[in-house]
């Protein structure tokens, strides 16, 4: 998962991660975001597509994460849950 997120951190014009995510409350939400860089080694920052905002995310709480092309998803994308 770190090998992902450091390629769309190096490549974050051309590519997003998308991920389901757990909240704090337990609810699995779909994102598409855009890495911005580490911010410790259990979390990182990204430009939310769907808030269209920054918002951190913790690593343990990312699950099925692979990686697209940008070009594929206009703001704000929909957030599926």
């Amino acid at each position: 998962m770190r090998q992902l997120i450091q390629r769309a951190i190096r490549q974050s014009d051309d590519l997003v991660l998308v991920f389901d995510y757990q909240d704090s409350k337990g609810a699995v939400t779909r994102r598409v975001v855009s890495a911005v860089r580490f911010l410790a080694a259990d979390r990182f920052l990204a430009l939310c597509l769907s808030r269209e905002e920054p918002r951190q995310f913790y690593l343990a709480r990312c699950q099925n994460m692979r990686l697209d092309w940008a070009n594929n998803f206009v703001m704000p994308v929909p957030m599926a849950g």
